[in-house]
C-alpha cells in the first residue's frame, strides 16, 4: 500500500508511525448484527454488520458461512451479504462459531 503522505516538514517523520494497527478482538466480544435487505429485482439478502478484525479475518468468516448455508455471498465495506433469507440459521452459525450475534431490523 503506498503511503498517503506526499511531503512532510518534520525532519524525524517516518511511514510506519502512519500504519494503522487494528486491534484483535476474539469471537465471543464480537457484537454482530445480522440485517435483512430487499435488493433490487426482489432479491433478499442477510447482512452482517459489527465485524471487529482484518480484512482477512473478516473473509474467512464469510467463507465459512457461505459454506455453511450452500449460498453465496460477498464481502464490502466491512460488512458480509449472504443471499439469504433465513437468518435464523445465520444466527445459529455465528453462535457455533463462538460469536455474540443478535437479529436487527427486519
Amino acid at each position: 500500500m503506498k503511503d498517503r503522505i506526499v511531503y512532510s516538514t518534520d525532519p524525524n517523520y517516518s511511514a510506519e508511525e502512519e500504519k494503522e494497527i487494528i486491534d484483535v478482538i476474539e469471537s465471543t466480544k464480537q457484537n454482530l448484527r445480522i440485517w435483512i435487505e430487499k435488493r433490487p429485482g426482489n432479491k433478499i439478502v442477510s447482512i452482517i454488520r459489527g465485524f471487529i478484525g482484518t480484512e482477512g479475518e473478516l473473509k474467512d468468516l464469510s467463507k465459512v458461512v457461505k459454506k455453511r448455508c450452500g449460498v453465496g455471498g460477498s464481502v464490502k465495506a466491512g460488512e458480509i451479504m449472504i443471499q439469504t433469507k433465513d437468518r435464523q440459521k445465520l444466527l445459529k452459525i455465528l453462535n457455533d462459531l463462538g460469536y455474540f450475534a443478535k437479529l436487527s431490523g427486519g
